[in-house]
């Protein structure tokens, strides 16, 4: 069965109810590995042999972040830049990570009719991640569309807990691998993949 990797990335989690709501859910299994990188970096000096020896361990690695200025936390980014490497993620001989799958679980305030040609941001949220995917894509991984909770500040308390169990079905989905990319066919996120589900 699939390992899977939670790379968590907020500075100002104390701030984030959604965020704090979605940590709560994560199940518990000898499968999934969580790591919140602002814990294990306030300094932003990012172990990145210790961090490629985790990404080499797992088959799925979900970004966890709020959108910040339509992309990711500052210490994410550096994560990205030094971790994934040139020789070791892409460019001659970089192949670690071929074959893996990664999505983004993203929370942004404004809503999804904030996020569209029409709306105030202009461009889809998928539009926005372009840069992600095709990071993930030239390292040889495998893209999984993201899981969004879009409108986070209008979101009551039952929805919100709703919408944390569905991020804890579809955690446990990944690694029990009963959720793959076969099943993200015709869908631009994995949120409403699972509404249907109680």
């Amino acid at each position: 069965m699939p390992r899977v990797l939670v790379l968590f990335a907020h500075p100002r989690l104390e701030r984030s109810r959604t965020n704090r709501a979605l940590l709560k859910a994560l199940p518990a299994s000898d499968r999934i590995t969580f790591r919140d990188l602002y814990e294990l970096y306030p300094d932003m000096q990012v172990d990145v042999r210790a961090e490629q020896d985790l990404l080499a361990a797992h088959d799925v690695v979900v970004l966890h972040h709020p959108l910040y200025w339509y992309s990711v936390p500052p210490l994410l980014k550096q994560y990205i830049d030094l971790v994934y490497a040139f020789g070791w993620a892409y460019g001659p001989g970089g192949t670690a990570l071929k074959g893996r799958t990664q999505f983004h679980v993203v929370t942004t305030g404004g809503g999804a009719d904030a996020y569209s040609s029409a709306g105030f941001h202009g461009h889809t949220l998928q539009e926005f991640l372009l840069p992600l995917k095709r990071t993930a894509t030239l390292c040889g991984m495998q893209w999984a569309p993201p899981f969004a909770v879009q409108g986070t500040h209008r979101v009551d308390d039952s929805e919100l807990e709703r919408i944390a169990q569905r991020y804890g079905r579809l955690l446990q989905g990944w690694a029990e691998g009963t959720l793959t990319l076969e099943h993200m066919s015709g869908t631009t996120d994995q949120h409403h993949l699972l509404t249907s589900a109680p």
